[in-house]
């Protein structure tokens, strides 16, 4: 119902913030490797550097331009695509070597960007004609999500491995649900059974969260940018609605998609408000963040 201009001019404000993001992490690269260096070798860290990749792949898959199927489009997906292979190597090599007692060690809900990030290349190489490859990273994310939800969801009354101030990101336990999802949805062409049970799951996920408040109570105290980690599961989850509802045509299904299409725009709304109104508090953060 929006005019076409008004997803325009939200698309270029998006992709002129990462690119700021980007050039201003790549000058931290330069300036202050040790710091990234640290980041590398966090068990926390590590997870959040699939983020702008995660970004970069969502934003070519929303491009207005007609670059699909074209070679242009390809190039992009691969550049952007890389460095989260390059990670998975990384990351889920240590879990394969290591053995069960690293990895339940190490695993934390933050781990699941890394499962998000090859479900997201998955659904952009489906979107480009790629549906070998996305067959491949969509089988890589799966195989290794189900590890890391069984490992996770056995110590999930735990989360003392996990600062108080992060705990938003336990959105995430349903955001790798529903993205699995929308890649299946991009592969098979059509919201099948697999889709539906995958979006059943994040809705069950969701629910679970939602009715246990006392989870987050400490870390909503004070704004923290981690709380923008309620958005984007709840925006994958309320797309993921929009392709079942859909498929069913149902009142319900109809229905659901509107209430949780409702609660992702007012939640990026409110957030965006937040953030610009402590502004102040988070650059006086610094990289205590990361610190944990």
């Amino acid at each position: 119902m929006l005019p076409s201009e008004v997803f325009l001019f939200l698309w270029f404000i998006s992709l002129l913030t990462l690119a700021i993001l980007s050039f201003l992490y790549t000058l931290r690269c330069f300036f202050y490797f040790n710091k990234v260096k640290a980041e590398f070798l966090h068990d926390v860290g590590v997870n959040y550097l699939f983020a702008p990749w995660i970004s970069w792949l969502l934003l070519l898959e929303s491009s207005p331009f007609a670059l699909t199927k074209t070679i242009y489009y390809q190039v992009l997906w691969l550049v952007f695509t890389l460095p989260v292979v390059v990670l998975d190597v990384k990351i889920y090599g240590q879990w394969f070597t290591k053995g069960k007692r690293f990895l339940s060690t190490v695993a934390n809900p933050t781990s699941q960007l890394s499962v998000i990030g090859n479900l997201v290349g998955a659904r952009v190489a489906a979107v480009t004609g790629l549906k070998e490859t996305a067959l491949f990273l969509f089988a890589l994310g799966m195989a290794h999500y189900i590890v890391l939800f069984v490992t996770l969801y056995q110590r999930f009354s735990g989360c003392d491995n996990l600062p108080t101030m992060l705990r938003p990101v336990f959105f995430l336990f349903f955001a790798a649900p529903s993205m699995a999802s929308l890649a299946w949805y991009s592969i098979s062409g059509t919201f099948d059974t697999s889709s539906k049970m995958l979006f059943f799951l994040s809705l069950f996920l969701f629910t679970s969260l939602v009715s246990r408040p006392a989870l987050f109570k400490k870390a909503m105290r004070k704004f923290n940018v981690a709380w923008w980690a309620y958005s984007f599961p709840l925006t994958v989850m309320a797309l993921a609605s929009a392709g079942y509802a859909q498929e069913v045509n149902s009142s319900f299904a109809h229905g659901l998609m509107l209430v949780l299409f409702a609660l992702s725009v007012l939640v990026a709304f409110g957030l965006l408000l937040l953030t610009v109104l402590n502004t102040k508090i988070l650059f006086r953060m610094d990289d205590r963040v990361c610190e944990f």
